[in-house]
């Protein structure tokens, strides 16, 4: 495969710092680190799966942006407020790929509109589970980045490219983290959330540790 020699490459690592307690809703504070590589290498192609992952995702996280911007709108709990620009900056990351690599963004402009209909379907079934009620709004939270975990971790294992990698640790890291605070904000509210992507194991291990600095050392 060709090698494309790049002096500089920029990626976004997401420093998500995300606290909460019992007493007040929970904050989201974003700190993006661009991350300069200079005399790196980098293949300059990716494969059909790689790119049709990269795809997805960048609507992915825009769907989880725009489904808590609604939440937002109806409930105005500012969990929902906090973690919609999280999914943003994902999204930015995620577009800091696509560049990289000159792939063309498929995100409309337009709330609550994707060019996947997979998503455009799931958009629209979370949005009237968010309309029951706050406590069905706080287990869509939940889902989706239950979902999001689960897909990045498919997409890791179809890559060896350290750029794609680097970027897929960090939202999976910040993921961990909404899931946390989404399921902290569940049971302040007496609900509980099953699993349905990863596995009970997987949710436990995530839901009982503390909260954890993505994109650092």
């Amino acid at each position: 495969m060709k090698l494309l020699k790049i002096n500089i490459s920029v990626f976004l690592l997401l420093t998500l710092v995300l606290s909460c307690n019992s007493n007040s809703n929970s904050e989201d504070i974003l700190d993006v680190e661009i991350i300069e590589t200079t005399g790196n290498e980098l293949n300059s192609t990716l494969s059909e799966e790689e790119i049709g992952d990269l795809l997805f995702l960048r609507e992915e996280e825009k769907l989880a942006r725009d489904v808590y911007l609604y939440a937002y709108s109806v409930y105005n709990t500012t969990i929902f407020k906090n973690i919609a620009a999280s999914e943003q900056t994902h999204m930015d990351a995620i577009l800091v790929l696509l560049n990289t690599y000159n792939i063309e963004d498929p995100i409309l402009a337009e709330q609550g509109k994707f060019s996947n209909e997979i998503l455009q379907n799931l958009y629209i079934s979370l949005i009237e589970k968010c309309n029951i009620s706050l406590l069905d709004a706080l287990i869509v939270g939940n889902t989706i980045e239950d979902l999001d975990i689960n897909d990045i971790e498919l997409n890791e294992n179809r890559t060896e490219k350290e750029d794609l990698l680097l970027v897929y640790a960090s939202l999976k890291c910040g993921s961990r983290n909404h899931l946390r605070n989404f399921n902290n904000q569940l049971i302040n509210n007496v609900g509980t959330y099953t699993p349905q992507y990863i596995n009970q194991e997987t949710f436990n291990n995530i839901i009982i540790s503390e909260n954890e600095k993505c994109g650092s050392n």
